[in-house]
């Protein structure tokens, strides 16, 4: 999927609930780029075997994390001290996923900053697009 494409789909895949904003989504694509997870087809980006194995390996902590909030529905009050647990998990996953960009090699931080600039790029034609749209 494109960038925009993605955060179309979270929105409906949230029922509206959540839609990423493209200062979440552009520099997430950026770092999955320059670390080999995807790669950009004409636009659109799609994983690679090592991003596939990737996914593999968060899928069971997702499973973990579904079975804990179910739980969460049935045990009441104590639900409380679980979800503080899974909020602790959450926040530790987080942490572990936001790798400082200082971490990047030399040949990494290159393709992120072309990544991202190309990426600014497509906002801004999407943008002046839009905005002569409405001019009609």
């Amino acid at each position: 999927m494109t960038g925009k494409e993605i955060m179309d789909e979270t929105d409906r895949r949230t029922g509206g609930a959540w839609r990423p904003s493209p200062g979440l989504v552009y520099p997430l694509l950026g770092k999955l780029l320059s670390e080999g997870l995807i790669e950009d087809i004409d636009g659109r980006y799609t994983t690679t075997e090592a991003g596939g194995r990737r996914l593999k390996s968060y899928e069971g902590a997702k499973d973990e994390v579904d079975r804990t909030l179910s739980g969460l529905m049935r045990v009441g009050l104590y639900g409380r001290f679980v979800a503080q647990d899974v909020v602790d998990r959450l926040m530790g996953l987080t942490e572990m996923l936001r790798e400082d960009v200082s971490h990047l090699t030399a040949e990494q931080r290159v393709k992120y900053r072309a990544f991202l600039k190309s990426e600014l790029q497509k906002i801004d034609e999407q943008d002046r697009g839009t905005s002569s749209q409405g001019q009609d």
